[in-house]
């Protein structure tokens, strides 16, 4: 029983070491890694924590983010995202998001979020913005390799 534990204890400290390490990551067909990015601010979005939770997602990746009015020439990372919210009788809610991200002027990834008006009951129309956006943040990274 003991060895067991010791064998479990020693796994477990491998695994959370692992999961503390991020490659860096580098978009395809591009020799440059990319560690940090300058979120591009949207005056239009009216979604209090939508940036909050982005950098959060870029966080999670191991990649840094710092937010801009105008991003600086020295940024070759740089993020534009759009937000809008929808009501039907209730709260506003998030119901459209899109997030992109170019390298020196070319798009190298996005994604897009959108509540399905089709869809009934709309189950994700009532859930937060990080629930919405996070699935996005991940999709993002998809076509990046380390």
């Amino acid at each position: 029983m003991l060895k067991m534990l010791i064998r479990l204890a020693g796994t477990s400290t491998v695994v959370l070491l692992c999961a503390c390490a991020s490659p860096p990551l580098k978009p395809k067909g591009s020799n440059e890694v990319m560690k940090r990015v300058c979120i591009h601010t949207n005056p239009d979005v009216r979604v209090d924590d939508f940036v909050a939770v982005m950098q959060d997602g870029f966080k999670r990746h191991g990649v840094a983010s710092h937010v801009y009015d105008t991003p600086p020439d020295t940024c070759n990372f740089i993020v534009d995202y759009t937000a809008e919210r929808s009501w039907d009788h209730h709260p506003p809610y998030l119901s459209h998001a899109e997030i992109r991200i170019t390298e020196h002027g070319q798009l190298i990834a996005s994604a897009v979020y959108k509540v399905n008006p089709f869809m009934f009951p709309r189950i994700d129309q009532w859930s937060g913005t990080k629930a919405k956006i996070d699935p996005l943040m991940d999709q993002l990274f998809v076509g990046f390799h380390h």
